[in-house]
Order: structure tokens, then C-alpha cells, then sequence
């Protein structure tokens, strides 16, 4: 607990303090005042929008009622219809702007949390597996944001029902802060496309930042024999370790840390990067936004050296960056190009998410454009 930060109030005319914590990596609030069951949506919605934390000593079952009012007041659209974005480009950055400013204004509302992660507020559920999963063990109270709880009770949802996926027929138990594979079109891809004919003689494979191990799981179930799955996030190594166990594959996927590649040559090496070029606003948005294209460029130009000759790789990306305006076709092809690689074929498939036929969602049109693909490459 000692890295983490300290947050400051007053309380009855005494100074207190204590840690501070936040996922998203968020500051500790500079103001904060007391709130309980008496304060109105509309105090503390004015008061979150000014920058002003709420540290709650109500009941929780009214805390939560308090949030979804003030989430309301946040998501009501404006009386005035503005001037839509000149471009797709400019919609993307104006909606994460909202929803940095939504987050920013409903994080807003903290909750006591004692050194057990139990929270000493009436009608307060047990959370204490939720916060260990996310936290681990600590030694001291803390506080932290109610909206940042329920992330951790969602996760916590998630770990413990998994994932349906029908190309395993298993489940994958996505840990806190790991990319959730909930999107099956990618693991569908991976699962029906031709493998490399040198696998049937050399059956070593790659997994590039294996997450939740999902596609290192998909590659044993197809009968590679080994396969080396890669990551540098924690979380996400033992993550991949516990599926792999518990799906009994464990034996045939070496789970390694490894900025991208392991040592050595592969007849395949796969790769599902973040696939939008964008600065993530906080640590846990890294696995869907990919500064600068730092790991898509990175894989492309490791991948040759890597590759055992006759091999492929396998690189799964979303087009949602080019209908966005971040990124172009030429750009891609011309980086593939520059890498040494050549392009054996594509194979495209339709998302099939909700947001798709949300016509609401600002990047309706980029989303309802978009296309999931499996490039096949292979070096010139």
C-alpha cells in the first residue's frame, strides 16, 4: 500500500487521511466533503461536475441510487442540437472527450474501504473477493471511487461465469484488467483458418500478448503441439496460466513474459494487437487502445526474424481505426511492406456486438462499417 497515493479531508473539524486507490490511475480527488443520505442528485452532480469528491458515510444501497441519478444528469443530451462533427475523425476524439468527462465527474463518489477490502457502510454487500482479485492483500484502509468498485464487481462477475467460446467449447475466466474475449469473431477466425503447412512438421506456434490465453488455447485445441504465449501485464500471465490449467493445455502452451517475441522461430506466430492507434487514458484501456501503433508496428517488424522459413503470421485487426480516420489501408500495407513481409491473404468477417445497430452511438457509421480480419503473412 505504501506506493499508492494519499487523499486528504475534513471530517467534524478533523484532519484524516488515508491511501488511495484507482485502477483507472486517476489522482486523488484535491476537495472532498463529507456526503450522506440527505444529499440531492442535483448537489452532487454540481458539486462532482466542479471537481468536488463526495466521501460517503450513508447507506450504500443509497449511494448506488445517488450514482444512477447523477449518471442521468450527465448522459442527458444538450437542449440546443450542435453542429455534428465535420468527420469521423473528430467524432472519435469529441466522444472520448465525453466519456473522459463522464468518468472523471462520476468517479467523483468514494466509498470507506477497511484493510479487509469490507466496506463499513450500512446495507454494504461483500465485496471483499472482488477488491482482493483487483487489489490482492493490503495491510491498510483505503479509499476509493464507488463507479471504480462496481468495475471490480463486474470483473469479478466475469472471472468467476467466464466466457463462452464455441470454438473451445469451454469457457474462458478473464481476470480483472485483462481483455475479455467477448468479441468471438476474432477467436472464430483464428479457429477456422488453414494452418501453415509446416505445422504438420514443425508444430511450434507463437501467441503474441496472449491475454486471457484464449487464442494460445484455440492453437492447442488444433493441434499444435507447442506453443509459446507471450505477455508482459501480470494480470494477464496469470490469467492465461489459470485458463491453460484449467482447460488442461497447460502442458503444451509455455506461458512467458516477453516484450512480444519469445526467443526462437515459429511455423506460426499469431497476434490480436489493440486495434485502435490511440493514447489510452488510463492503464487499463491498453488493451484496446495501441499508442502510435506501437505494438501492431512492433509485431510487423519483429515478425520476419521470427518466423521459421515457410511459416506465417497471423495478424488479427479490426478496420474500425481506418473507418475512423486513424490509420489508412496504404499505411498498413506500406508498414507490412517495409517489414520485409507479403500479404498471403485475408480473411474478413462482420462484428456482430450491440453497438453495431446502435444508431445512438456517435461512431455508429465507423462501427456499422467495421470488419474483423485475420491477415495471413508470411516473410518475402
Amino acid at each position: 500500500m505504501n506506493d499508492y497515493p494519499v487523499i486528504n479531508w475534513n471530517e467534524a473539524g478533523i484532519d484524516n487521511s488515508a491511501r488511495w486507490r484507482s485502477e483507472s490511475g486517476t489522482p486523488p480527488p484535491k476537495r472532498v466533503v463529507i456526503a450522506d443520505d440527505r444529499m440531492t442528485a442535483d448537489t452532487a452532480y454540481r458539486l462532482a461536475c466542479e471537481g468536488t469528491a463526495l466521501l460517503w458515510r450513508g447507506d450504500f444501497q443509497n449511494a448506488r441510487q445517488l450514482l444512477q441519478a447523477m449518471a442521468r444528469r450527465a448522459d442527458e443530451k444538450p437542449r440546443k442540437t450542435k453542429t455534428p462533427p465535420s468527420s469521423a475523425t473528430v467524432a472519435f476524439h469529441l466522444h472520448r472527450q465525453a466519456q473522459s468527462q463522464r468518468s472523471r465527474t462520476l468517479g467523483m463518489l468514494l466509498l470507506p474501504f477497511n484493510a479487509d477490502h469490507s466496506i463499513p457502510l450500512r446495507r454494504a454487500p461483500d465485496v471483499r473477493a472482488a477488491c482482493e482479485e483487483a487489489y490482492g492483500a493490503i495491510t491498510e484502509p483505503y479509499i476509493a471511487s464507488l463507479r471504480g468498485l462496481l468495475g471490480l464487481i463486474g470483473a469479478h462477475e466475469w472471472r468467476k461465469n467466464g466466457v463462452e467460446i464455441p470454438a473451445l467449447g469451454a469457457r474462458i475466466h478473464p481476470h480483472y484488467g485483462v481483455f475479455a474475449p467477448i468479441r468471438g469473431e476474432y477467436v472464430g477466425l483464428v479457429a477456422d483458418a488453414p494452418l501453415p503447412e509446416l505445422t504438420a512438421t514443425q508444430s511450434v506456434a507463437f501467441d503474441i500478448g496472449t491475454g486471457t490465453g484464449v487464442l494460445a488455447a484455440v492453437l492447442a485445441r488444433r493441434g499444435i503441439k507447442r506453443i509459446v504465449a507471450t505477455d508482459q501485464d501480470q494480470r494477464a500471465l496469470a490469467c492465461a496460466r489459470e485458463n491453460l490449467t484449467r482447460l488442461g493445455l497447460a502442458d503444451q502452451v509455455d506461458v512467458v513474459e516477453a516484450d512480444l517475441f519469445p526467443q526462437g522461430r515459429a511455423a506460426l506466430i499469431v497476434c490480436n494487437p489493440p486495434w485502435v492507434p490511440a493514447r489510452p487514458s488510463s492503464p487499463l484501456e491498453y488493451a484496446v487502445f495501441d499508442p502510435e501503433s506501437r505494438m501492431l508496428n512492433g509485431f510487423l517488424n519483429g515478425l520476419a526474424a521470427h518466423l521459421a522459413t515457410g511459416g506465417e503470421g497471423w495478424l488479427i485487426l479490426s478496420d474500425l481505426a481506418e473507418h475512423l480516420g486513424l490509420r489508412t489501408r496504404a499505411e498498413l500495407l506500406a508498414t507490412i511492406d517495409a517489414a520485409g513481409l507479403q500479404v498471403l491473404g485475408k480473411t474478413d468477417v462482420k462484428p456482430h456486438h450491440p453497438r453495431v445497430s446502435d444508431a445512438s452511438d456517435p461512431l455508429h457509421a465507423a462501427r456499422a462499417a467495421e470488419l474483423t480480419s485475420l491477415w495471413r503473412l508470411t516473410a518475402k
